[in-house]
């Protein structure tokens, strides 16, 4: 039997096992042909009440077990991304519209996250105190309790293990919530990978589901932290309502990240990695580089190389075709990108490529001749569109910048010197030197500032231990303390 028979799944959540939804199913399509490819079950916010409550019964069990038992689930967890990796990457090709190397970038990613994850409860948490009081002091980090896992289409299977494998690691049991468009690749792959590593029943429930089984999955009583990857509007959403519950939200929103290209940058490896930043998976990527600012000397022509790079990428169906860039994930999504091309040019921006469609299929798009106010500039697009402003000292660079109310990514491509101390005026969650704006890797922090979110709050030993524990002061005394009552 597969990994993903669907016998197992079609149409049902998982509530301590598989069990239909009581909101009935949702539609599994793939977004280059509209076919379909099956059916999710739909949960209301009734299931995710319960689920909430079964999850809190599994995780005292799972909290009590061994260090060496959690780390061999999380192990194990690995192997199998690693065994099924092929399957796996079809799900994520059809279902998401990613070419086959970002499908295969997902499966080593989530093994890695899976490995990386292993070693948590093995790790030390806590620190011994100094006091004044004749006592021994520590300050040790227990399981939060319930996490909810909140987690968006665009890369669904690593958006969605970066907190469940953690959280899972450190004694947390799981409420898990993907984007009902991509339901199999960020939720269904992940239950199956669980169920067959041996994780109890109920340390991670599924929940495929509206806006209303988020709400919900936010304010269950029993959930402590909310970890959600997805737009700033609906983030402030999720942060107004933990804050409202008393409870910790980790947010990673969205992103206009800037590739800045000094003086004297190879203009050929510039143009190559601003294209990647730009055009990797249709630009549907928080990271993805939405802004190129490029010094005057070397502007127009990095204009003209980028536009006949994005000319000669191809565009359709990855699952029948090789190609660059795939289909947009739904036609809300390909209007918006639209509207943001055809607004900009009104307002006196340059079409130097791309910019038409043929259904979910939109070309690879760079637009020129923009003001800093132009809407190109200024939002988070989504899309595969590369707009491009020149400037003529580092300080304007840094200016435009820093300008943006998102703060997730920069690329700064050039003379390491110079990018060096450009990088200490640069307000971002991540920097990048002689790199474009797209990286991630299962140790190392994640996470933006501004309207991109709350900070690095996964990946890595300490950020995922301060994401998904409690602190807790503890004292001992050789015997009881004399008081003066």
């Amino acid at each position: 039997m597969t990994l993903l028979e669907t016998s197992l799944w079609h149409g049902k959540i998982y509530l301590n096992g598989w069990v239909e939804g009581r909101g009935g199913i949702l539609p599994v399509t793939e977004p280059a042909t509209g076919s379909s490819l099956g059916s999710v079950g739909a949960a209301t916010t009734e299931d995710a009440l319960e689920a909430a409550t079964a999850a809190a019964a599994a995780q005292v069990d799972w909290a009590k077990r061994r260090p060496e038992e959690r780390a061999a689930v999380l192990r194990r967890a690995g192997q199998l991304f690693e065994e099924y990796a092929e399957e796996i990457q079809g799900w994520i090709v059809r279902e998401s519209g990613g070419i086959p190397p970002k499908a295969q970038l997902e499966t080593h990613i989530a093994a890695n996250e899976c490995y990386e994850a292993a070693g948590l409860p093995g790790h030390p948490h806590g620190e011994v105190l100094t006091s004044n009081e004749d006592r021994w002091s520590f300050a040790r980090r227990l399981p939060a309790g319930v996490v909810s896992v909140i987690a968006p289409f665009n890369f669904p299977l690593i958006l969605s293990i970066r907190s469940v494998a953690p959280a899972i690691a450190l004694g947390n049991s799981v409420l898990l919530k993907p984007d009902p468009r991509t339901a199999v690749s960020g939720g269904v792959v992940l239950m199956r990978i669980f169920e067959e590593a041996g994780l109890p029943a109920g340390v991670l429930q599924l929940l495929p589901g509206g806006a209303d089984v988020g709400a919900a999955v936010v304010e269950a009583p029993e959930v402590r932290i909310i970890s959600f990857t997805g737009s700033t509007p609906a983030g402030r959403k999720v942060g107004e309502a933990a804050a409202r519950h008393l409870k910790r939200a980790h947010l990673e929103l969205g992103g206009n990240n800037a590739l800045i290209v000094l003086p004297g940058a190879d203009l050929e490896k510039a143009v190559s990695a601003g294209a990647f930043g730009s055009f990797m998976h249709q630009g549907q990527i928080c990271m993805t580089t939405g802004r190129h600012v490029v010094h005057e000397s070397i502007h127009d022509e990095y204009v003209a190389l980028l536009a006949a790079k994005a000319n000669g990428l191809p565009v359709g169906d990855p699952a029948q075709e090789q190609v660059a860039l795939g289909p947009i994930i739904d036609e809300k999504q390909r209007t918006h990108i639209d509207s943001i091309v055809q607004d900009s040019v009104a307002a006196g921006g340059t079409l130097s490529a791309g910019g038409t469609s043929e259904g979910l299929f939109y070309r690879p798009t760079v637009l020129s001749g923009l003001s800093s106010e132009n809407r190109a500039w200024t939002d988070e697009i989504f899309g595969p569109v590369a707009p491009v402003i020149s400037f003529s000292t580092i300080d304007e660079a840094i200016d435009l910048v820093n300008s943006s109310e998102f703060g997730l990514s920069v690329g700064i491509l050039g003379d390491v010197g110079l990018a060096m101390t450009v990088a200490d005026r640069i307000h971002s969650g991540k920097i990048h030197i002689n790199e474009q704006t797209v990286s991630d890797e299962a140790n190392s922090p994640f996470g933006g500032v501004g309207a991109s979110g709350t900070g690095s709050r996964f990946g890595g030993a300490a950020a995922n231990i301060e994401a998904f524990t409690e602190t807790q002061w503890l004292t001992m005394r050789p015997e009881i303390a004399p008081y003066p009552f």
